[in-house]
């Protein structure tokens, strides 16, 4: 039930349906992530998860100018590429938890570990193409700095400790659609190697291949988000396509 309760949470906010959320009994998150251990969130993924990576990194997909962050706290543009917080950030919430921090924010402390962090980059995808062209964090270099995230916490807390909150953590996984807006549907690369149909199920091995990185790595709880609904749906890019062709 947890796990279900974690995946209409994201869903929600990932679709911004607010009424959804509301419905949710937060009261009743707490008390099932208490009782299954759950003081954890890790993330992975692009724009829609990244809480400012790519402030620190040589790119320009960037969200740390207005008038991002309109509506966050002070009006603070954190390098979130939305007004305010981010789906990840509201699931914290509902945990009684501050918004999930990048990993690269040089505030992040020892005392903030164990509650987690977001290791995406604005721009990345299944595909490391996709991160290359942006230069941006490709899932690997994501999964990376996810090892020395648990250095870091094996020496805060032990390395048992540290297992068993990485095991008991909710481990999201959000990204896919810059593999097709900013890769297949603008550089040639891609369309030479793969057909549309081809290309998604490139991209679905991908997927599976980063899902079980993350299970080696300790992941026992993954939510895996896909593409957003209309016109970012692979359907919808693949008619895109067809009528470019």
């Amino acid at each position: 039930m947890l796990f279900a309760m974690f995946m209409f949470l994201f869903a929600a906010m990932a679709l911004q349906s607010p009424s959804l959320v509301v419905a949710l009994d937060v009261h009743l998150l707490r008390q099932l992530a208490a009782k299954h251990n759950v003081t954890t969130i890790v993330v992975f993924g692009d724009s829609s998860v990244d809480p400012g990576n790519n402030n620190f990194l040589n790119t320009d997909l960037k969200g740390n100018f207005p008038p991002y962050g309109g509506n966050f706290v002070n009006h603070k543009s954190t390098g979130r590429l939305c007004d305010g917080l981010l789906a990840p950030d509201f699931i914290a919430e509902a945990m009684g938890y501050p918004p999930i921090p990048a990993f690269l924010d040089p505030t992040l402390t020892q005392v903030d570990l164990p509650r987690g962090a977001s290791f995406a980059s604005a721009g990345s995808g299944y595909d490391d193409l996709t991160a290359n062209i942006s230069n941006v964090w490709s899932f690997s270099t994501q999964a990376t700095y996810f090892l020395h995230y648990k250095i870091h916490l094996n020496k805060l807390v032990g390395p048992l400790e540290s297992a068993k909150m990485i095991n008991n953590a909710i481990f999201l996984m959000s990204m896919g659609s810059n593999d097709f807006l900013q890769n297949y549907l603008v550089d040639f690369t891609r369309q030479k190697q793969f057909t549309v149909e081809q290309y998604i199920d490139f991209l679905s091995s991908r997927m599976l291949d980063d899902a079980k990185m993350l299970h080696r790595l300790g992941a026992r709880r993954l939510v895996v988000v896909g593409v957003p609904h209309g016109m970012h749906a692979p359907n919808k890019i693949s008619k895109r396509a067809e009528d470019l062709r």
